[in-house]
């Protein structure tokens, strides 16, 4: 049976490989989301740079309003270097430390709506519980955080644990938790969810993200395909299996186990 209390944010946890990890403590912060920051730092107006961006991801097919809007609310320039500001709103990936990267607006977008595009989420008029397989930064956590009702998220690299940590705080997503652990083992307290994503591929999926997902939710990764260039694979569960569904090429970075 499935416990009521959920990890906090954020919430650091190690486990030892094979042992599932410990609850933390109650969410902090006492309203779910609070007015996000004044843009500052750009030199230029932020809201309007977005704007143009979100344009930019309808005219190339994105069509989920919900997606549209968290992409336009979510200042992305908050969680790059000072030094790449000015190329936060192009469509590219961009460094963020340790051999890692933030995802293309572009291919957040996309992920994003796929998860919508679930079977569970249209029945019920939304997306449930969420896990993110590879926090990095925290940008697309805060962009699933404004789709879904719960967001997990898990990271193994300590140092970007953090970073995300202090890139979210100023934003008060008391339903978004951050998680420091292993990605390949999912983040079974959690489950079931309604959509599963991550920012990683690798050769195979684990197995605990099929076994963590819920009846009529959706998985969305970047795996390897037989010619051994990377492809998003969206898998949905339904009541009689599992259905997969190859899609276009993309680029991520590797899946590694382990905490470091």
């Amino acid at each position: 049976m499935m416990q009521n209390k959920r990890p906090g944010f954020p919430a650091r946890m190690d486990w030892p490989q094979g042992q599932s990890p410990k609850p933390a403590g109650p969410a902090v912060g006492a309203r779910r989301e609070a007015p996000p920051p004044v843009p500052q730092g750009l030199g230029l107006d932020s809201a309007a740079v977005r704007a143009r961006m979100v344009q930019r991801l309808a005219a190339s097919g994105i069509s989920s309003a919900p997606v549209l809007a968290a992409m336009g609310a979510v200042e992305r320039h908050r969680f790059v270097d000072s030094a790449l500001v000015n190329q936060a709103y192009e469509d590219t990936s961009l460094p963020i430390g340790l051999g890692q990267t933030i995802s293309k607006p572009s291919v957040v977008a996309r992920m994003a709506e796929l998860l919508l595009g679930a079977e569970g989420a249209r029945a019920s008029g939304g997306l449930g519980r969420v896990l993110e397989i590879g926090t990095g930064c925290g940008y697309q956590a805060a962009v699933l955080g404004r789709i879904a009702r719960e967001v997990y998220t898990i990271e193994r690299l300590r140092a970007l644990h953090e970073k995300a940590r202090d890139n979210l705080r100023p934003w008060r997503l008391a339903h978004v938790h951050l998680i420091l652990g292993d990605g390949m083992a999912g983040y079974p307290r959690g489950a079931p969810y309604a959509g599963i994503i991550s920012a990683a591929s690798g050769d195979d999926l684990p197995a605990a993200w099929c076994e963590q997902l819920a009846v009529g939710g959706r998985l969305v990764a970047p795996t390897v395909g037989p010619g051994g260039q990377q492809v998003l694979l969206v898998i949905d569960k339904t009541p009689h299996g599992l259905k997969q569904t190859v899609l276009e090429p993309v680029h991520f970075v590797p899946l590694k186990s382990g905490i470091a």
